[in-house]
């Protein structure tokens, strides 16, 4: 199939090339033009309130192109520096997670786009606009045996829900850096963009490290496992009727608490340096040898945090004062790692980005 090439400096539609390497314009390479929802739905599957790409000329600066980047991550953390809403282990959950994937599972560097208050380019600071125009960048484009990853580190906060496409009767969002001026990114958003277009052999992971992010991607089904690693999937499907599912790709997320709970930012878990609590337990699972299979890690993060909590409760030690919450409420340090996915599998299926 003749697929559409922009150029990546005039960005002017230049020819028609079947998949395949770049080509040149401007004397400078090229690549396909951004993901169509219109194209790859089924009828019956048409998002009913699909965001249109932003143009093309104004997604973040893509990496260099490879004739095809198979791996590609976006990771967000927004600390909010100088607000008191400030979190201090964001930047450490950013870098950690991007040092994991390029050597444990061998992401091009070139292929990770790093959103955080750090960067000197204001295009990569984590507001609204930018972490939305880099979801679009995460799924452009995508072709069967791309592994995609999305890990956002922040807070997060949960609204009721008027629509009922939410069994639960509450929406959760991620807070960019502009929160404060009513720019949240909700599950619906995220769902619509980077969850829904997925096409078949397209497998993407999620990591949130935030509040109220249990379901933070709106897939289908959520994992329920106990302290005996016996567990059943629930189901999640909006009562709407809606479709939050994908275009036949694999969307699986990891989360950092239920949705009615919150996540801590502290320095609890790793005793010196201010970590999420979600990040910092699912590092440590791939690190210590628990990370072969889902039900691995699931079971490895919830320990993790379980026995941090279970240490303060026995000591009757406070929690650190650096600790602050990624959310809304005020309950204690108490947090349950969430599994959800685009559809039912069993835990013992292999783990790999």
């Amino acid at each position: 199939m003749l697929m559409p090439v922009q150029c990546s400096k005039c960005h002017k539609n230049v020819q028609l090339l079947p998949p395949g390497p770049p080509s040149m314009c401007c004397h400078v390479a090229t690549y396909r033009a951004p993901y169509s929802y219109s194209h790859h739905y089924p009828p019956h599957q048409l998002p009913l309130t699909a965001l249109p790409p932003p143009p093309y000329s104004h997604l973040p600066p893509r990496p260099p192109l490879f004739a095809h980047v198979c791996k590609r991550a976006v990771i967000c953390a927004v600390s909010y520096k100088n607000s008191k809403h400030e979190l201090k282990g964001c930047i450490n959950d950013a870098n950690c997670m991007r040092y994991l994937l390029v050597n444990r599972f061998h992401f091009p560097e070139s292929s990770i786009l790093m959103l955080t208050e750090e960067e000197a380019d204001p295009d990569r600071h984590p507001s609204k606009q930018n972490m939305i125009k880099a979801l679009y960048w995460l799924v452009q484009d995508c072709q069967p045996g791309d592994s995609l990853v999305f890990h956002y580190s922040g807070h997060g906060k949960r609204k009721k829900n008027y629509t009922g496409d939410e069994v639960d009767g509450y929406d959760e969002y991620l807070c960019p850096l502009d929160f404060k001026t009513g720019e949240l990114i909700s599950d619906n958003e995220i769902n619509a963009i980077i969850v829904r277009p997925l096409p078949h052999g397209v497998k993407l992971h999620a990591f949130i490290d935030a509040c109220h992010s249990g379901t933070a991607l709106d897939l289908p089904f959520l994992c329920r496992m106990d302290r005996s690693r016996r567990y059943l999937w629930e189901d999640h499907r909006p009562p709407s009727g809606v479709w939050k599912g994908t275009n036949g790709g694999k969307a699986i997320c990891f989360s950092g608490c239920d949705d009615h709970q919150t996540s801590a930012d502290a320095s609890a878990l790793s005793n010196t340096t201010p970590t999420g609590a979600m990040t910092f337990s699912f590092i440590q699972a791939i690190e210590h040898g628990h990370g072969t299979t889902y039900g691995d890690i699931l079971s490895s993060m919830q320990y993790t945090i379980r026995n941090a909590e279970n240490e303060d409760t026995d000591t009757g030690t406070s929690p650190p004062l650096n600790m602050t919450r990624r959310g809304s409420l005020a309950a204690g340090f108490t947090q349950e790692p969430q599994l959800t996915a685009s559809e039912k599998f069993k835990l013992k299926k292999p783990f790999s980005l």
